[in-house]
């Protein structure tokens, strides 16, 4: 509520309302009376000067036509005894010219003459005025000859309208005594009928004030004499009524509520403690759950590693082989050699062909020798990186290739083809055992699944610097793809489509958290059923190098 509405009341409205009305009702009436009064007595004088300026003009006629001007000044003079007759003029019109000249005249003791009024007869002919203040009234009127009905001349009459103005000032006066008279009686009027309204609402106001004050619903407001206050106590008395009802019915709904959330704090302080125990429960089965995972993430990584030492073993094998043979065909010719040196039987042409022999044979264990130094290399630096997770500055396109490499054993009796797609001078520093395995994972996930019933499948390695401190690897394969249901958790440990054929559903999951945890970068999969694989793994590197 503003101040301003607050400092309203009933008591003040009423009787300002009241005495507004009042007020302005008795001054429009007494306006208009005062009006109509005034009009009243301005058309009575104007009508008594008219008929006096009409005896004027006839009496003057005859001395106009006779043109006796001493005796028309002698009769005039008996208007000496209409004290409201100040002036009279008589003019005769020249009938050449058809204009008034002055003939005769009257004027009251002590008032000037008033001249120069010619030009002004025929607009005082129309309409009479009240001249200097209102102190005087003017007029003419034409003076016609009886008999032919010609105009003698011009009747000019002043008469005094002080009785107009006096009864003018009468009238207003009482006007003005009988309007505060009245608003007097009105106001004693309104200030009866205010009490006699306002009082019950203030008692009605008092006992709502009390009533919230004690908050005592319980109590009824009497009744009035007035049909609008005694149908007001009565809406109020219902109110009163049903407010004490909703009231005891609060207090038995809050009892109740009490008892209630007394009951329910037991409740919840019995399963707080059941959830507890349970939660106890799962936290151990969980630690026990992420130990099992652990360790078959571990075996997973063992096994691959083992799997890589059983392929590179068995491809070691082979450039070995073939310098023992070629070294043991050279033991053989050696001491036949040796045998025709000793017997001195030894001739230049088989001594030529040994060198020969020894030249081709000696190439033969260097190549297959290095073959094996670099196979021994490869899987060595390959080893080191799946088992460390320190960071390191290589060369992608040569880590891609020795990743190959070590597969080489897995993968040579597929038909499958890897293309790698990568600056040979793009080197950065960044921790190489999680691109290792990641790789090594895609590949053999899509060599066991995209590429199961496909004779001959293609997969595509790119690497790119995004910026100087992000490498982007993309990572695509055109195999059977992803279906949907598996997609969607493709990440989500545990999941596998070759569950009780030797899959364990972590590739994908190790994959994920090596790029996201052990490299702090992202991976996104794209994929639809029949049309292959992409992945796109981005993450930060340092010392970035490339001649791009």
């Amino acid at each position: 509520m503003t101040d301003k509405a607050a400092k309203l009341s009933i008591r003040s409205l009423f009787l300002w309302v009241v005495m507004s009305i009042t007020c302005l009702s008795l001054l429009v009436l007494s306006g208009l009376a005062i009006h109509m009064q005034i009009k009243t007595y301005r058309h009575e004088l104007e009508s008594n000067a008219i008929m006096l300026a009409k005896l004027i003009a006839s009496s003057s006629a005859p001395y106009l036509y006779d043109d006796t001007e001493e005796r028309l000044e002698i009769a005039l003079g008996n208007l000496a005894a209409a004290n409201q007759v100040l002036n009279a003029h008589v003019y005769k019109v020249d009938r050449s010219t058809s204009t008034p000249d002055y003939f005769a005249s009257f004027n009251k003791q002590g008032q000037l003459l008033t001249g120069g009024k010619e030009n002004q007869l025929q607009v005082l002919e129309m309409a009479p005025v009240l001249s200097d203040k209102g102190r005087y009234l003017e007029l003419s009127t034409k003076v016609y000859d009886s008999e032919s009905n010609i105009q003698l001349g011009w009747v000019y009459l002043r008469v005094s309208a002080e009785n107009f103005n006096a009864l003018v000032g009468r009238s207003i006066f009482l006007n003005v005594f009988v309007v505060i008279a009245l608003l007097i009686i009105s106001f004693m009027f309104a200030v009866r009928m205010q009490r006699k309204v306002t009082g019950p609402v203030e008692k009605i106001s008092n006992f709502l004030q009390k009533t919230s004050r004690h908050r005592d619903y319980s109590a009824r407001a009497q009744g009035y004499d007035v049909r609008e206050l005694d149908m007001l106590a009565d809406a109020l008395n219902i109110l009163l009524l049903r407010m004490q009802e909703y009231v005891q019915k609060q207090r038995q709904s809050e009892e109740q509520h009490r008892k209630l959330n007394a009951s329910l704090e037991d409740m919840v302080n019995s399963r707080t403690v059941a959830l507890k125990d349970a939660n106890q429960e799962l936290i151990q089965t969980l630690e026990k759950l992420h130990q099992f995972q652990r360790q078959i993430v571990q075996n997973e990584k063992m096994a691959s590693l083992g799997d890589m030492v059983a392929g590179v073993a068995h491809e070691v094998n082979t450039p070995i082989g073939l310098g023992v043979t070629a070294s043991t065909m050279m033991l053989d010719r050696l001491a036949v050699i040796q045998q025709d040196f000793e017997n001195k039987t030894l001739k230049a042409s088989a001594m030529k062909r040994f060198i020969d022999e020894s030249n081709e044979n000696l190439n033969i264990i260097y190549r297959n020798l290095n073959r094996a130094a670099e196979l021994i290399s490869s899987f060595k630096q390959v080893a080191v990186d799946q088992s460390s997770e320190s960071s390191r500055s290589f060369c992608v396109e040569q880590l891609v290739n020795e990743i190959l490499l070590s597969l080489q054993p897995r993968l040579k009796k597929l038909k499958h083809k890897i293309n790698v797609d990568c600056d040979p001078t793009l080197i950065v520093d960044t921790k190489a055992g999680p691109i290792n395995q990641i790789l090594i994972n895609l590949i053999m996930n899509s060599v066991i699944h995209g590429f199961e019933h496909i004779d001959s499948g293609t997969i595509n390695i790119s690497a790119e610097l995004v910026n100087k401190s992000k490498l982007k690897i993309v990572y695509t394969d055109d195999g059977k793809g992803i279906p949907p249901e598996i997609r969607k958790r493709i990440f989500d440990p545990f999941v596998t489509t070759k569950r009780g054929q030797g899959g364990s559903g972590l590739g994908m999951h190790l994959v994920y958290n090596l790029v996201t945890q052990a490299l702090n970068g992202s991976i996104s999969l794209t994929s639809e059923e029949g049309n292959g694989v992409e992945f796109v793994i981005i993450f930060p590197v340092v010392n970035a190098n490339s001649s791009d």
